[in-house]
């Protein structure tokens, strides 16, 4: 634990893992303005702080349904070839400035086919676009690595052929593949054809399950699904008795612990969809004091006007966290990561745990 809280400007110093990162949720404010102004389109401000602010008000409902609500107005400047390059540019490009080296950015092609665009077009303009933002944060002297998850919508029927199509980017930027969209009514399970697919093609996928139900969700996305990471996964904790002198684990939160199957968990994001109360009673420290290998990402950056040092800060502000939790919440994302073993190792070895050994000497020696 740190005596003294870690700042945003400390942490945005220090090499960071995102995992959980929406492409639809982590637009500009001036870019929905500006493509929104090309198309037609109307937004509810026009102005970009006023914007950003309707975003982050829009999703402060209190229910992940009102919360994806939001998604209406960034998905509607997603159709065309040339925006969905520079909102993936510029993904890129504002991860790379708040310190993040690598990054798992997901979103749902099925849902940019309005303005005539195939799924293979909307793949490929997105890998390019983010290939840009690389090159583009490296000039200005950041270095990131981004890589693709492709979702198929839950309450839909296409996530066999978007799972079909992530295998068939596989090694071309697209490293897995997910469920997103509204968690109730919609179990995991309706998907079993998807994720057997992929286990058969040897290609990881993670779920979204634990945000805004209970723990069957997660049961159905593990047990039955066989995902290799669970998307937010809060949820758990109602799996778990921490009423007694030690914590009583179910055999699902056992099991998940045992096979270190990592739980992308976005604290903001989690209190505006009701996932925790306050970042008090958040359940990632109990999941992390008790060895679950805990991962901290943005979920939706516009939505939760957030970036992942921010998230870092509000822990250490809230549980006393120092480089010592940072460090190893980064390298559980590394760890958990959809790349092959040799790069994981490189990330961990090379990058993340020189700068912060040095970062840890440095706040020594204050």
């Amino acid at each position: 634990m740190n005596a003294k809280p870690l700042s945003r400007e400390q942490i945005r110093s220090a090499p960071k893992v995102v995992l959980h990162e929406h492409l639809d949720g982590g637009l500009r404010p001036q870019t929905l303005i500006e493509i929104a102004d090309e198309i037609g389109h109307t937004l509810p401000a026009t102005d970009a702080e006023a914007l950003g602010n309707w975003f982050f008000e829009a999703a402060d409902s209190g229910t992940l349904e009102r919360y994806l609500e939001t998604f209406a107005h960034t998905i509607a400047v997603s159709q065309q070839a040339d925006h969905c390059f520079r909102i993936a540019s510029e993904a890129a490009q504002d991860l790379a400035e708040d310190g993040v080296v690598y990054a798992e950015v997901r979103y749902a092609p099925e849902q940019q086919l309005l303005g005539g665009l195939s799924l293979e077009g909307v793949v490929e303009a997105t890998l390019a676009g983010f290939e840009e933002g690389e090159r583009l944060a490296e000039k200005a002297g950041r270095t990131i690595k981004v890589r693709t998850l492709l979702c198929g919508m839950r309450h839909a029927d296409r996530t066999l052929e978007i799972a079909k199509l992530a295998v068939a980017y596989r090694d071309k930027g697209v490293v897995g593949f997910d469920i997103a969209g509204g968690e109730i009514g919609n179990p995991a399970e309706r998907h079993i054809e998807a994720f057997e697919y992929l286990r058969r093609e040897s290609m990881p996928f993670t779920i979204h399950a634990g945000e805004s139900v209970g723990p069957e969700s997660i049961w159905g996305a593990v047990a039955v699904c066989g995902a290799n990471r669970i998307g937010h996964g809060v949820q758990l904790i109602k799996d778990i008795d921490l009423t007694g002198d030690e914590a009583k684990l179910s055999n699902l939160a056992h099991y998940i612990r045992d096979r270190r199957i990592a739980l992308e968990v976005a604290p903001s994001s989690n209190l505006q969809t009701e996932g925790a109360e306050s970042i008090e009673t958040h359940p990632i420290k109990a999941l992390y004091d008790l060895g679950f290998r805990v991962t901290v990402n943005n979920d939706n950056r516009l939505m939760s006007r957030t970036h992942t040092s921010r998230e870092f800060a509000l822990l250490s502000e809230t549980f006393g966290w120092g480089w010592a939790e940072v460090k190893r919440c980064t390298e559980n994302a590394a760890k958990a990561a959809f790349l092959h073993h040799p790069e994981r190792r490189r990330l961990i070895e090379d990058v993340i745990r020189p700068a912060y050994a040095a970062l840890e000497s440095a706040t020594d020696a204050e």
